[in-house]
């Protein structure tokens, strides 16, 4: 397991200290979950499942069709 050493900003720091607290996680727990989020480009597994479990979205044509006519706009 890699180490990495960063330098924030005393405000910055003191936001990341909040939200680990908040999150129940060490700091170095909660900057590890931040990182694998911004780098994790797969999507999860429930996700992929979903796909095609649904009709197609109906076209604007279709969602169109029942809204009526707009008013007479005035001129400028």
């Amino acid at each position: 397991m890699g180490q990495v050493t960063i330098y924030l900003e005393d405000e910055i720091e003191n936001k990341m200290v909040e939200a680990a607290q908040s999150a129940h996680l060490s700091k170095s727990k909660w900057i590890a979950q931040v990182i694998k989020e911004k780098v994790d480009s797969q999507w999860p597994l429930s996700v992929q499942e979903a796909a095609g479990s649904w009709n197609d979205f109906p076209s604007a044509e279709e969602l169109r069709e029942n809204i009526g006519k707009d008013t007479k706009r005035e001129t400028l």
